[in-house]
């Protein structure tokens, strides 16, 4: 039977790690875990399930120590976790089956990473990550920040999954991290020109943000998957500005990489609505609910909302405007099917209840 080591860094993980370590212990033939200077109980916790506990000074630097974790697995494959990372129950016995069955013919297995779950406890956004690999491939963590695992070679992409159950409020640490490199002259990947524009868009520092994605737009580098998103986020940070031209734009930058996607499509749908030319919304809303995502990248986020609820909600609203009663009270059905409890769903079913009266 092929045999893995459980490799984590953790710091201050005393309230998520008895979880994440509870749902594989007994998949897992080691477990190696890396504190990087907690005060709380997770060191203890992780010797209670008999884990392997290294005191590592903290660098900034996550690859390096990933990388340090990874340089202390003795075992076939290699599997690593966040502490607010858990395999459920299906995705527990699809890994079993794997161990058991399985020999070293993959060099990476890929899962499923579930970031969020709708209301009826469906993936919601979801993308894959290299989640066990060949310990004797001695593949390396890339990036001080939103690192990432350089691999190469047989590839599976599995259907298992591993869900992400965050329990602390998102902070900002990582754009600290980007501004201190800054300061010091450290000079950034393309990627980390990207991942240093999310920064500050997600906290709010909206022109930076778009200086700092016109500038990775422009080094026409890197994935396509990131400068599609990047297009993507330009385009809401122009239109929390209040910049509709650049808005526009932005948007339709992404035809330059690639077919119009399902986020494509209801933006462009919003921006008809936005200016009731409600005929070309509809367009661009059934766009999104046909879109086909198989050709784009398996490794990419994947946002199921924007083929469902989301296009079926503004489609109801179009047809309503548009005095289609028959289809408006048909895309609420089908609303109502993916997301029963959105609030623009009992809107519309308490709205379409009264006027039937």
């Amino acid at each position: 039977m092929i045999t893995v080591s459980l490799c984590m860094i953790v710091r201050n993980e005393e309230e998520t790690l008895p979880r994440c370590l509870k749902s594989v212990t007994n998949l897992i033939d080691e477990i190696i875990i890396v504190d990087t200077g907690s005060n709380d109980k997770t060191c203890q916790i992780a010797e209670d399930y008999k884990a392997q506990v290294f005191h590592y000074t903290w660098e900034n630097d996550f690859a390096a120590a990933r990388n340090f974790a990874f340089a202390q697995a003795t075992k076939d494959y290699i599997f690593w976790l966040d502490a607010d990372d858990v395999l459920e129950v299906d995705d527990h016995q699809q890994f079993q089956t794997w161990k058991q069955s399985s020999d070293l013919t993959y060099d990476s297995i890929t899962m499923d990473y579930i970031l969020s779950k709708d209301n009826q406890g469906l993936p919601l956004y979801t993308l894959k990550r290299n989640r066990l690999v060949r310990r004797d491939r001695n593949f390396q963590w890339i990036g001080f920040v939103h690192e990432y695992l350089a691999v190469s070679g047989n590839i599976l992409h599995s259907t298992m999954s591993i869900t992400h159950k965050k329990e602390r409020a998102y902070t900002d640490r990582n754009l600290k991290l980007y501004l201190q490199r800054k300061e010091e002259g450290t000079v950034f990947t393309e990627r980390d020109e990207y991942y240093f524009g999310n920064e500050l868009y997600d906290h709010g520092r909206l022109e930076e943000a778009c200086y700092q994605y016109e500038k990775y737009l422009d080094l026409e580098q890197g994935w396509i998957e990131d400068r599609i998103a990047a297009c993507l986020k330009l385009s809401d940070c122009y239109a929390r500005l209040g910049q509709i031209l650049q808005q526009k734009l932005a948007l339709l930058r992404t035809l330059t990489y690639d077919k119009p996607r399902p986020e494509f499509c209801c933006r462009m749908g919003n921006l008809f609505v936005a200016s009731n030319q409600f005929d070309q919304a509809v367009y661009w809303y059934r766009q999104a609910i046909f879109s086909d995502r198989s050709e784009s990248s398996s490794m990419s986020i994947h946002d199921r909302s924007n083929t469902t609820w989301v296009p079926h909600i503004q489609l109801c609203l179009c047809h309503d405007r548009l005095g289609q009663r028959e289809s408006a009270l048909l895309h609420h059905q089908m609303a109502k099917i993916y997301y029963p409890d959105h609030p623009s769903v009992l809107y519309n079913e308490q709205y379409f209840a009264e006027s039937a009266n």
